[in-house]
């Protein structure tokens, strides 16, 4: 039985699937028709057999637990975060609240009305305007015509896409699409919100409108539950966070404590170089795949101690199977304590023409420059885009680096300064 003040019970779930197989191929005609002739019967069979488990069967090659005894209560008015690395299990907690799947054991107990912005744009039709599919996606997220009428100028300002609302969807952009979904599942009024990686819609000026929205929920009393890689995100919004790994809660707590252990605590971000030469784990899709990334010295060895009088490289090696249009490949710089000191991408110093990417072997190299940086622990991670499209990658590995403050020649500047960072800046007499 439920508190009057708990909103969501999570008690001991897990889940399982059994994972695909490749079907054989075959090299003659006939064996081919055979194929064909059977195919509605071994489809069949092949649904049963994904989706069906025998009485006591738990451990096979082909069955992965993508949750196992999870456990967590939460209060009314809370606003928590869930983070941890791709295939941790975030986003199947969060389709198991949303009932889209079940658990394989345990019970989920939910007092209040669900609103989800899980599948951001589900429900969009192209060959309807942009107008008519706000009332369409409106009513698949549960709302009214007249809720949907109350709200229409308020969604589609937000969204930014007024001048086009009576334009067949098939005409917008990619980012136009992604806006205008975002604004129609992001003004229901639920008590409970879940949300799932918003921040992986539009440009960084919508990203932006996308946190101001989660912070008006939230202060509205509302229940939030959100997923999400950016750190300072996370920071920003939760006052308590759940960090999973493999399935299982491995910490949860005051976010900037979680958070700060999620980034420094894994021995596998104690690192200043990754590679991945198997090319069934290289991190990536869309086409793109990593290959390396690595901090570097200015004799171009790997490193992870500097001075603050001493340049910085960040080397990223990769692969494109596929050109991809309009991709920015880039970094986030964090404090070991999660907060955000920037972010830089390979085109921010290209005025003009978009810096196309070639197809096939490239490596790209940043340089932090001496003078820039306070003493500290810092952590790098890597994000490629397709711009205001989507994420390609924004989870991997983190590498971390200490840096000493020893700056200038100035017998003066000898003191670790204020601030996020600490720039030996250039000084002029004007008068």
């Amino acid at each position: 039985m439920l508190s009057n003040n708990t909103a969501i019970s999570v008690e001991n779930i897990s889940k399982r699937y059994r994972i695909g197989y490749q079907e054989e191929r075959h090299h003659t005609l006939v064996g081919s028709a055979l194929k064909l002739a059977v195919q509605p019967l071994r489809n069949a069979r092949n649904l049963r057999r994904l989706t069906k488990f025998a009485s006591g069967e738990v451990e096979s090659p082909d069955i992965v637990w993508a949750l196992n005894d999870i456990s967590f209560d939460v209060q009314r008015g809370e606003v928590i975060g869930i983070i941890g690395h791709n295939g941790a299990g975030k986003s199947t907690i969060l389709k198991i609240l949303s009932r889209i799947t079940f658990p394989t054991n345990g019970r989920v107990v939910i007092k209040g009305r669900v609103g989800s912005l899980l599948e951001v744009g589900t429900g969009f039709h192209p060959e309807l305007t942009g107008r008519e599919n706000v009332y369409l996606n409106g009513t698949i997220l549960g709302m009214s015509r007249t809720e949907v009428n109350r709200k229409f100028d308020e969604i589609v300002e937000f969204s930014g896409v007024a001048k086009f609302i009576d334009t067949p969807v098939k005409r917008y952009s990619s980012g136009m699409s992604v806006r205008l979904a975002f604004s129609v599942a992001a003004h229901l009024d639920p008590e409970i919100l879940l949300v799932d990686e918003v921040l992986s819609v539009g440009d960084a000026g919508f990203q932006s409108k996308c946190i101001g929205k989660m912070q008006d929920v939230a202060s509205q009393g509302r229940t939030v539950i959100f997923v999400s890689h950016v750190m300072q995100a996370i920071r920003n919004l939760c006052d308590r966070t759940i960090h999973i790994d493999q399935g299982r809660i491995v910490n949860d707590g005051p976010t900037q404590q979680v958070v700060r252990n999620y980034l420094t605590g894994d021995s596998e971000n104690q690192l200043s170089e990754r590679v991945w030469g198997d090319r069934n784990t290289q991190p990536g899709n869309s086409g793109f795949r990593l290959l390396g990334l690595r901090i570097l010295d200015s004799d171009s060895n790997t490193a992870q101690a500097f001075r603050t009088s001493e340049s910085i490289r960040i080397q990223i090696e990769f692969e494109l199977d596929k050109l991809i249009h309009e991709i920015g490949v880039g970094y986030d710089l964090f404090f070991a304590d999660g907060s955000m000191v920037y972010r830089s991408y390979h085109y921010d110093d290209i005025p003009e023409r978009w810096p196309e990417i070639q197809l096939g072997y490239n490596r790209l190299e940043c340089v932090i420059p001496a003078g820039m940086l306070n003493g500290g622990s810092y952590i790098v991670r890597l994000c490629v885009l397709q711009q205001d499209i989507k994420w390609i990658l924004n989870s991997t590995p983190e590498l971390s680096f200490d840096v000493e403050f020893d700056h200038s020649r100035s017998p003066f500047f000898f003191k670790l300064r204020r601030g996020v960072i600490a720039p030996v800046l250039e000084w002029k007499r004007s008068c």
